[in-house]
């Protein structure tokens, strides 16, 4: 899959991308990451990216044309069939697990990295498909909301990860949070792994990981469960779990 940034601090993303997975996955072949810098594509002496607000007000707004020229650029180095051309903003879309997975079928996915106070209307409205957020809150510009990105939908892709199971097994693939692991020593400060992990018997293992996941989920982030209809088995062991906790706080 190929990711193209649009951003007026290229090092910034390409520093942090060669990196963990995501280096890994470029270094490999599976994965290309790409930059683009509006600047590069001004005409002026002072390589100007940004303008005062019609209306006035406080910030510059970042121009139509460099970031147009440079979205032109990413898109013809590459002869992809399936592009998708995102905006990172807080008036996005909530980025979620399911949204990532509907992308991960990309050719291309070209991400706008914003700054000051945004972007010129016009280059939204005509030339991105989508705009997508970390979250309701306010970062100094795109290019973490993009490194984000591209490392989660790199995560799905085949071969990235050292595992084939790890991405499924992720917290949100299937609507819940993940279950507790452990690992060496067995036991620490008293505490111990739960026997079952210890007995090999893989269907308990999995069982109770589906339970602690479905508890975990109902602790945490009970609104997920909301919009899940569970099956009984799934309905049966939350309601296990539910028990056990009641029990575990009486002790």
């Amino acid at each position: 899959m190929r990711f193209d940034v649009l951003t007026i601090f290229p090092e910034m993303v390409l520093n942090s991308a060669i990196n963990g997975v995501t280096g890994r996955a470029i270094k490999n072949g599976l994965v290309q990451l790409s930059v683009w810098n509006p600047r590069e594509y001004t005409s002026d002496k002072h390589k100007s990216v940004d303008d005062r607000p019609y209306g006035g007000g406080p910030g510059m707004v970042m121009k139509y044309q460099p970031l147009k020229d440079a979205l032109e650029g990413a898109k013809r180095s590459t002869g992809a069939e399936s592009v998708k051309v995102v905006y990172l903003s807080p008036q996005g879309k909530p980025i979620t697990q399911q949204l990532l997975n509907e992308n991960a079928e990309l050719d291309q996915l070209i991400l706008v990295a914003g700054r000051y106070e945004g972007l010129d209307e016009r280059f939204i409205s005509s030339e991105c498909q989508e705009e997508w957020s970390l979250g309701d809150f306010v970062i100094s510009g795109g290019e973490l909301a993009a490194l984000v990105v591209v490392d989660a939908i790199s995560r799905l892709l085949p071969g990235v990860l050292g595992d084939e199971d790890s991405a499924q097994q992720d917290s949100h693939m299937h609507g819940l949070l993940d279950c507790p692991h452990y690992t060496r020593p067995e036991v620490i400060a008293d505490k111990q792994v739960p026997d079952v992990l210890l007995g090999g018997n893989h269907k308990e293992i999995e069982q109770w990981r589906l339970k602690q996941s479905l508890g975990s989920t109902w602790l945490k982030r009970p609104d997920l469960l909301l919009g899940k209809e569970l099956t009984a088995i799934e309905q049966s062991l939350l309601e296990e779990f539910k028990i056990e906790l009641k029990y575990k706080k009486v002790q």
